[in-house]
């Protein structure tokens, strides 16, 4: 009879841990992928004509961009993804992802918006928040992170501390990059200003986020809340970091953005603003039951406060007075009450440039910078099968730092260092380039010269043509024998075309309606 109450008692035991469970497995998270026009990517990312040219799609070594972000989700074992992008980008994005092999679960939906029309992230998650049931990772498309950075031990930190004192956000910061000096061209326009932060190194908590209006308001000194000093008085302030936009948060964020409309970008507005939350009485006061709701689940928060691995929780005295959120004194957390009050802090997870190489293509300069960062870290990638060997010409000189994508055709004498070539592009003969980055379908005609430049798809250059340190938009053609410097090549005269060629159809028509009414006169 005991033996059989023990077998009953482990039976259970198991069950509770979740080794044989036989109902449904809940869903952790859900990756928010958010993919924009990427107007700071113009002229690459401007449209083709009457074809759209998603900023996801802009490939980084021959690999679309958005790929590194739904591989890094992918190797952290989400399963599932939202992906949020213009509807006129819907076609060419579902297309992509959902013709790889990657295992994700992706639902594209999209939001109708023009590029001079932007909208916000805090906007997006209000209108797509029925979608979005639980804790989520918010991440942009154009995030390229190394391989010692994984999603893994973000999550990692947002589980802890979100269990261990009630945490509602991690966000994630690297060391800025900034490209060589001698390589940047001002007609490219200009790198992101640095951004400050306060963060407190012990418990990892960000604490203060400089903005637009802080600046705007003084711009040349940081003003601080005692609340925060006193909170934390060892904290750390730097420039060098910025923002990866990858936020893991949790559900009940989504709740208190329904309150708070009027804010719409989620990194300049709302991030800041919630920093502020942890450590003001009076936001702690009126937002603290939407961000940590009262619940019936079992929680590790006694096992975890005697944990000798976390971080000591921070005491404050009660007779310390400090200014709340609308200037009134007031008293800070209770010694008794803080222990077991959600801490609503906003986690931060700091990547040091010596960790890896980590960036945001969200500008021109990186997007040329990650792509020679591509280039040092491979050795000779031509294509290996012999069909498409057979596009290349065994004279043609190719250096080991060099990338071209399939199906594309280089002649003899042709000499091509330190570039990503897209594919099926036709390089013609004696033709050089150095420094470049070429997408899909370019044609570089006989003698054409090419250096440091981004060419978008179907570019066109014409024999014996130079460009230096030039951007072109798609379809963008030049002529034979021309010479560019420093220059943005867009093509502007689409749709004067096409309003000029309505115009003389409605001459013409005119005209033709004239005749008629003379002719009937007569």
């Amino acid at each position: 009879m005991r033996e059989r109450c023990f077998v009953t008692h482990f039976s259970t035991f198991t069950m509770d841990i979740g080794v044989a469970t036989s109902g449904p497995l809940t869903r952790e998270f859900l990756a928010v992928v958010v993919a924009g026009f990427g107007n700071e990517l113009v002229p690459i990312s401007s449209n083709n004509g009457a074809e759209p040219c998603p900023k996801a799609l802009v490939p980084i070594a021959n690999k679309a961009m958005i790929d590194y972000v739904l591989a890094w989700i992918e190797q952290a074992g989400i399963k599932d993804v939202l992906l949020i992008c213009p509807s006129i980008h819907r076609p060419m994005i579902s297309h992509h992802v959902h013709s790889g092999l990657s295992t994700l679960h992706i639902e594209v939906q999209t939001y109708d918006e023009s590029p001079e029309s932007s909208t916000g992230t805090c906007t997006l998650l209000r209108h797509f928040a029925g979608r979005i049931s639980e804790d989520f990772i918010l991440l942009p498309c154009d995030f390229i992170p190394p391989p010692s950075l994984s999603l893994s031990s973000i999550l990692n930190k947002f589980r802890t501390e979100t269990v261990s004192d009630g945490s509602v956000a991690t966000t994630c910061w690297f060391a800025a990059h900034q490209p060589d000096k001698n390589t940047l061209v001002e007609d490219w326009g200009s790198l992101p200003s640095p951004v400050p932060i306060i963060w407190d190194d012990q418990t990892g908590t960000l604490l203060h986020v400089d903005t637009q209006d802080d600046i705007d308001h003084n711009s040349e000194e940081m003003e601080l809340r005692m609340s925060l000093l006193t909170q934390y008085p060892c904290t750390k302030l730097s420039n060098r970091y910025q923002d990866s936009h990858v936020y893991v948060c949790r559900r009940s964020v989504l709740d208190l953005l329904q309150e708070k409309k009027h804010f719409d970008s989620f990194r300049e507005e709302f991030i800041p603003w919630l920093c502020k939350v942890q450590y003001q009485r009076r936001k702690r006061e009126k937002y603290g039951l939407v961000l940590n709701p009262v619940t019936n689940v079992d929680t590790q928060d006694v096992a975890l406060k005697h944990s000798t691995l976390r971080a000591p929780t921070k005491l404050i005295s009660k007779g310390v007075l400090h200014e709340s959120d609308d200037g009134d004194a007031s008293s800070p957390f209770d010694s008794e009450s803080t222990l077991n009050a959600s801490s609503l802090r906003v986690g931060l997870m700091l990547h040091p440039a010596n960790a890896g190489f980590t960036t945001r293509v969200n500008n021109i300069h990186a997007l040329l910078d990650v792509n020679r960062r591509f280039l040092t870290e491979t050795t000779y990638s031509l294509p290996t099968d012999p069909q498409n060997r057979s596009f290349i010409d065994a004279k043609a000189q190719i250096s080991s730092d060099t990338i071209v994508g399939s199906y594309t055709q280089i002649s003899d004498r042709t000499t091509i260092k330190k570039s990503v070539v897209g594919k099926h592009c036709i390089i013609g003969k004696m033709a050089r380039i150095t420094g470049c980055v070429l997408l899909d379908h370019c044609v570089i005609e006989e003698g054409a010269k090419v250096d440091g430049c981004i060419l978008g798809k179907n570019t066109k250059v014409g024999a014996k043509a130079e460009l230096t340190r030039c951007l072109t938009q798609a379809g963008y053609e030049v002529g034979p024998g021309e010479n560019f410097k420093n220059e943005k090549l867009e093509v502007s005269d689409w749709a004067a075309g096409s309003e000029e060629s309505e115009d003389e159809d409605d001459e013409e028509t005119s005209e033709e309606e004239d005749r008629d009414d003379e002719s009937d006169e007569e």
